[in-house]
């Protein structure tokens, strides 16, 4: 039997996963300063990756969304050519 809530929970996570490492990208520049911090997240996201009981979950889940929100950069990196970009 599978979880139908399976398929939305990973496309969830990847989701937050991009989004806080886009928010990372936002505040450096540099890729030799920048990739410490993304192993960083990453090695957060791996520490929680065998967490089953839904409670936990929804708890570490909000203060991720919390932190993100919190560390959210006033002037974010817009491509060119993307909605909101120079060329748009």
């Amino acid at each position: 039997a599978t979880n139908p809530f399976a398929e939305a929970h990973r496309f969830y996570i990847k989701s937050l996963y991009r989004r806080m490492l886009k928010n990372e990208r936002d505040w450096v520049i540099r890729y030799d300063l920048l990739r410490p911090r993304a192993l960083a997240i990453r090695a957060q996201f791996e520490a929680n990756r065998n967490v089953r009981d839904p409670r936990q979950l929804a708890a570490i889940l909000e203060k991720a969304e919390a932190d993100l929100a919190v560390r959210k950069h006033p002037d974010p990196i817009i491509p060119p050519t993307a909605p909101g970009g120079t060329k748009w």
